[in-house]
């Protein structure tokens, strides 16, 4: 029996600490949100307004069909994930007849940023490097084979390159310069035994005499590259087709602008099938990415490297270029057979998963051009919302008098738990803008409306069994012990089944109806930590007085009000007397 006894004595004994825990949480909630200096919830595109895009679809040169509904679904997958993030952000993104594409961005959102991010024709490409160097006022009179990079250990498929650019004389010609990308593209880029960089300074000063016209205005255009201009990054190989080499820009490892000659693209980035930023628990890689292909992206892969993984730096390197940008440029010291790679170096997780994202979802299947920006305002949106806070007050207007006429005392109880709530459903909201870029619109508002009931719901469970075991003829303290385990398991069943209606709602929508899946399923949550942490150690700190403890008649458990019959007492009914004697 002493067993059971301390049980009883955990569950009822401290409720001081457990409501100490959830009050010191909800200060430091609160605390962190003055901090970050984000005390009010991010508003969505209908109540704060916005900016609206409407993006025009272009067929790519050669591909009379490729506007389609396949295809525009496809882009519009793609858009979504790169603006919107886990769908809470309430950024929009929705075809508009055949050829358009919509997207939607709420005010305190990086427009500017959204708007590079669906507006990117996105083409996807791994291309083998010829020839790199750093660009721009840090850079030194370039050499071929600027690039290098340890060799990669037996067991990874792929490394991320440390860029370690060689210097030469600031003196050195351009003829050298020139020379040595002639070579480079004279050379085949995949069978082994091309050229290095040092190899290539030392050709023939007759080696550009024999250069063609197209090779001749490519190693122009390397010469002139400025990487460190903006402008001049942007335009670097515009209208070049995947099958021709091409000059590049890419951001190494220091922060320094770098260019690049690259070969025909060899891989296409919808030859990958899947792209992951994983964290390597077993070696001492880190973070890391890896990639799965198609079954055909994976033969061609498999070709690439083991050729490029017999030449020497930086011939021994492809690039990851996306819309023209060099986003990574691993080297390989070995055939990738197996139909999977994984890049590994220095990563962080955002710098894994952003290159994972470039990879999942870079290969946009058509080109877009903005057919127009506008500025949406919130005046509908504001007035909606108004509506909306007013129909909420008065149903939690209606809640709080029903809760004081029915369950008088307890309904302290329950308004405080109620405010604890809202607290806290509140902070998280604020939180949650700047660290997921979560907003508030319409429908997410209606979510935490809904909340109300389903949170007072639970009140009233617990409650209400309360007051059976009251009409039992428990006193209230016993009472209360007892009828939590009943309670409790109720109340984590109805809970459980509106967060799995969330959940699914979720995972099946987009736009705003995510908005109101993803608060009804915060707001559940917040209704379980609520009840246990909160309103049951309370429940048992009131337990223990005497407004509440011997049914005042203002407690709400008043037995005579319950219906608490008094027990009945036995009457000791005269026994006849035994005759002992025989008959």
């Amino acid at each position: 029996m002493a067993a059971p006894k301390k049980g009883r004595q955990g569950t009822q004994g401290r409720p001081g600490r457990t409501l100490a825990l959830i009050l010191i949480a909800i200060v430091a909630l609160t605390g962190g949100m003055f901090a970050s200096g984000h005390t009010t919830p991010r508003l969505g595109i209908d109540l704060a307004g916005g900016t609206s895009i409407t993006l025009q679809a272009k067929n790519e040169p050669g591909q009379k069909n490729a506007i389609n509904k396949t295809n525009m679904d496809t882009a519009v997958d793609i858009m979504n994930r790169r603006v919107n993030g886990l769908g809470v952000s309430e950024a929009e993104v929705q075809t508009q007849g055949d050829s358009n594409i919509i997207v939607n961005i709420p005010k305190g959102t990086n427009s500017e940023q959204a708007r590079e991010q669906v507006g990117t024709t996105a083409k996807l490409y791994f291309r083998p490097v010829l020839v790199t160097e750093v660009t721009g006022a840090d850079a030194a009179t370039p050499s071929p084979s600027a690039s290098g990079s340890s060799s990669a250990s037996p067991s990874a498929s792929a490394k991320e390159s440390e860029k370690a650019t060689s210097s030469s004389s600031p003196s050195a010609s351009a003829t050298s310069q020139g020379r040595a990308v002639t070579d480079a593209l004279k050379a085949d880029p995949t069978p082994s035994g091309s050229s290095t960089g040092s190899e290539s300074a030392a050709a023939s000063p007759s080696a550009s005499a024999s250069t063609d016209p197209a090779t001749a205005k490519l190693q122009a255009e390397y010469t002139k590259l400025d990487c460190s201009k903006r402008t001049v990054r942007a335009k670097a190989g515009d209208g070049v087709k995947a099958g021709d080499p091409t000059v590049a820009c890419g951001q190494n490892s220091q922060g320094q602008w770098q260019k690049y000659i690259l070969g025909p693209a060899e891989v296409e980035g919808t030859d990958v099938d899947k792209a992951s930023a994983v964290f390597d628990t077993q070696g001492a890689a880190g973070w890391k990415v890896t990639m799965d292909f198609t079954s055909k992206g994976g033969k061609k892969f498999a070709s690439i490297t083991g050729k490029l993984a017999q030449n020497q730096s930086p011939q021994n390197q492809f690039a990851i270029v996306l819309d023209g940008e060099v986003v990574s440029d691993p080297y390989v010291s070995q055939a990738l057979t197996g139909g999977t790679a994984e890049i590994s170096g220095s990563f962080d997780q955002q710098e894994a998963e952003d290159l994972s994202n470039m990879l999942s979802y870079g290969a946009l299947p058509l080109t877009f051009t903005e057919a127009s920006v506008t500025t949406v305002t919130a005046a509908l949106g504001g007035e909606q919302l108004e509506a909306g806070l007013i129909a909420g007050a008065i149903g939690l207007a209606l809640v709080i008098i029903y809760l004081v006429v029915y369950y008088r005392g307890l309904s302290l109880i329950a308004i405080a738990s109620l405010l604890v709530s809202a607290i806290m459903t509140y902070v998280i909201m604020a939180l949650l803008g700047p660290t997921i870029g979560f907003a508030l619109n319409l429908p997410a508002v209606c979510g935490a409306i809904v909340a109300i009931g389903i949170t007072a719901d639970s009140f009233i469970v617990f409650f209400e069994r309360i007051r059976d075991e009251i009409r039992e003829g428990r006193r209230m303290r016993p009472a209360v012990e007892r009828a939590w385990p009943r309670a409790r398991r109720t109340i984590l069943v109805s809970d459980f089944v509106s967060f799995l209606a969330a959940a699914v709602l979720f995972i099946v929508t987009v736009g705003k109806v995510q908005g109101f899946a993803f608060t009804l399923g915060l707001t559940t949550l917040l209704d379980v930590v609520v009840v246990f942490f909160f309103t049951k150690p309370l429940m048992t700190l009131l337990a223990r007085r005497k407004f509440f403890a011997e049914g005042h008649s203002w407690s709400g458990l008043d037995p005579k009000r319950l219906g608490v019959q008094p027990p009945l007492r036995r009457t000791r009914r005269a026994s006849a007397p035994v005759d002992t004697k025989e008959a």
